[in-house]
């Protein structure tokens, strides 16, 4: 019964921490002024697509967690979801697209890590960061595209 309260308390706190993060940070007219790149997603597709990856992020953590506790592993977990946190308040906060890319590639860059560290001690919290990988590596050139067309 704890592990599963711990997995509830993981995606809980993961998912609503986006959700608040998402409320808190909306992209707004200026993002709707900007030009967009090639391939950019309707804005419907976001919320569910980040939904979705903050449940598999939130089982990854919490797989990393109880099997292994406070290690390298889980502070590379631990960094990523505060550079995905951080995104959304630079770009559509303070509008500052550069940096939002430095924050973005510092995120693919951690879960990258994480993928690569965790394929041997826990095969199934990698592969819960696989589409998170894709994923923000597709946002990592949404970003770069903004930056160059505006």
């Amino acid at each position: 019964m704890k592990r599963v309260l711990t997995l509830l308390g993981f995606v809980i706190g993961v998912v609503g921490i986006g959700f608040v993060m998402g409320l808190t940070n909306m992209p707004g007219a200026w993002y709707q002024g900007l030009e967009k790149p090639a391939f950019t997603p309707p804005n419907w597709l976001f919320a569910p697509a980040w939904t979705t990856l903050y449940v598999l992020i939130a089982v990854a953590g919490w797989r990393v967690w109880t099997r292994f506790g406070m290690g390298m592993l889980f502070a590379i977990w631990l960094l990523q979801m505060g550079l995905n946190f951080l995104w959304s308040p630079v770009v559509f906060g303070i509008h500052n697209l550069a940096l939002g890319l430095a924050v973005i590639i510092g995120t693919l860059v951690c879960i990258l890590l994480f993928i690569g560290k965790s394929c041997s001690a826990d095969r199934i919290a990698a592969l819960c960061f696989v589409p998170y990988a894709a994923w923000v590596a597709f946002a990592t050139y949404l970003n770069a595209g903004l930056l160059v067309l505006n």
